[in-house]
């Protein structure tokens, strides 16, 4: 085992087993790869040897351990990021052991490593007012004041990912009298979403800057260079018009991902059923949409008041049944 080629082994990892078999995005294949390399450079400064001379023994269950902690205590990562890297080091070593089966003992100690618990982040969103002042105050001219409005009017009205919106193309947009977008979303998925009127009108205008008929693969939203814009580029853009515009009285600066969150809370409060709106933002499980409802302030406000306790400063519940007395009856229906 000595022998066994960790580099071939290694680029097996992400070319055969990641990209063709598991068929991942490259931006998930990224996230195991900056987790693998910091893994190997971490083993090759221990063991004092250059990673093109690591061997498979030195992949020890104590390493990955001592990995973690690196992780937490010198490079002072969150647990959530530790979690991560956990879990690109479990999906690592059960395909080694398939390779070289005498590297279970080891994966099976690491896969025994468990994540460490963390409370879920909180989940930012922007207001109604918030939402209404902030295109109400986006520019109306200048080079890219048609790209801008109708790239956040698209984040609001889809929900979409950072990703999502980068690769978008002509070719997934539908603007007839009924318009919508198919997405490109995690796992390989494609969904549709419906798309609002105004939103198809400054999708079209935004086309027609360029092109009278824009070909399928062309992107939908560009750069000045007229090339894609990538999602650092719809970052910044994002930050440069909310920077101003939106004063919540929770200091955050406004992201993409930000519009997501909204887009669900809005269509929460609207009365949209939740397995509506987990197929429109694309969700898995239904458990990650529901916890919308759990930051629903509005929502639950209004079931407070339904439920006020029986004071004699409120109405409260009747402490008689109207069913109780004939005459109360004969009101309560004829106010009906």
């Amino acid at each position: 085992m000595k022998s066994s080629p960790l580099g071939q082994i290694v680029y097996s990892f992400f070319e055969d087993h990641l990209q063709a078999q598991k068929g991942l995005r490259p931006l998930t294949i990224k996230s195991y790869r900056d987790a693998l390399r910091l893994f190997l450079q971490f083993v090759a400064g221990d063991a004092r040897r250059p990673i093109s001379r690591l061997v498979l023994t030195d992949l020890t269950f104590e390493r990955v351990l001592a990995f973690l902690r690196h992780l937490e205590e010198q490079r002072h990562n969150h647990i959530r990021t530790r979690n991560q890297r956990i879990a690109a080091m479990h999906t690592f070593f059960e395909y080694l052991v398939r390779r070289v089966p005498e590297m279970l003992a080891v994966a099976e100690r690491v896969a025994a490593i468990p994540t460490k618990r963390v409370p879920p982040p909180e989940t930012f969103f922007l207001e109604r007012d918030e939402v209404a002042t902030l295109f109400a105050k986006l520019p109306t001219h200048g080079w890219g004041a048609t790209r801008d409005r109708a790239l956040l009017l698209f984040l609001y009205n889809t929900g979409a990912r950072v990703q999502e919106v980068a690769e978008l193309r002509v070719a997934n947009l539908d603007l007839s009298p009924q318009p919508r977008v198919r997405l490109h979303g995690k796992g390989d998925k494609w969904r549709t979403c419906p798309l609002w009127m105004e939103t198809a009108q400054q999708l079209r205008a935004l086309l027609d800057i360029e092109h009278s008929t824009p070909p399928p693969e062309v992107p939908v939203f560009t750069s000045r260079a007229g090339g894609a814009l990538t999602r650092f580029g719809i970052y910044k853009i994002v930050r440069r018009h909310t920077a101003c515009t939106v004063t919540t009285a929770r200091p955050r600066r406004v992201s993409p991902h930000i519009f997501r969150h909204t887009t669900a809370v809005h269509l929460l409060e609207a009365g949209v059923e939740v397995n509506v709106i987990r197929g429109w933002l694309g969700h898995v499980s239904l458990e990650t949409t529901n916890r919308y409802a759990e930051i629903n302030v509005r929502a639950k406000e209004a079931a407070l008041q339904a439920c006020q306790p029986p004071t004699e400063s409120s109405e409260g519940f009747a402490t008689r049944p109207v069913w109780r007395s004939d005459q109360a009856l004969l009101d309560w229906l004829a106010s009906l």
